[in-house]
């Protein structure tokens, strides 16, 4: 039984990491982000995140809660990777690798722009408007600042200038050593 936790930055490539590991690795896939964006109506992931951050349920205590249980009861099932941005911190206890995945905010705005089909300078804007509602919000739920968890990470991969089956290829060493 394997449990494989991805946290990083918006934009940077977690989910895409993640998916791309579960399916190499024959692994289940969750994604807290994922659930808390299904519960939004935007028509693209930056609108999504936003809207619900927003709205009475991103702040609510009890919706953050219900997806921290979900990822830490899969987490200790197994055979699954789970990508989220508090999921280091959530499965601390239980991940048999923890990986952070950062990259810099130009890259990960024209990867957002590319993905949701927006401007760049928009993704921009939006990444930093998230970054700073995530950080304000998780400081007050959970009394931390999320990008902390980069020091919980038995890998820490900046993919930057790397494309996906780089970043694949080197968490698959990194996890056979």
């Amino acid at each position: 039984m394997v449990v494989i936790a991805i946290s990083g930055l918006a934009g940077s490539g977690t989910s895409t990491l993640a998916k791309m590991l579960a399916k190499k690795l024959g692994l289940k896939y969750f994604s807290p982000g994922e659930y808390f964006k299904s519960h939004s109506s935007g028509s693209n992931e930056t609108e999504r995140v936003m809207d619900v951050f927003k709205s009475g349920k991103g702040s609510d205590k009890d919706f953050h809660k219900k997806i921290d249980e979900m990822q830490i009861d899969l987490g200790k099932k197994g055979n699954i990777v789970i990508c989220g941005k508090l999921s280091i911190l959530m499965l601390k206890d239980i991940a048999d690798y923890k990986i952070w995945v950062e990259c810099d905010l130009k890259e990960r705005a024209r990867r957002t722009a590319k993905r949701d089909g927006i401007r760049f300078e928009d993704a921009l804007k939006a990444l930093k408007e998230r970054e700073k509602l995530q950080l304000k919000e998780w400081k007050k739920d959970y009394g931390i600042d999320y990008t902390s968890q980069k020091k919980m990470a038995d890998l820490i991969i900046d993919n930057t200038n790397l494309n996906e089956n780089q970043v694949l290829n080197m968490v698959i060493k990194f996890m056979k050593k």
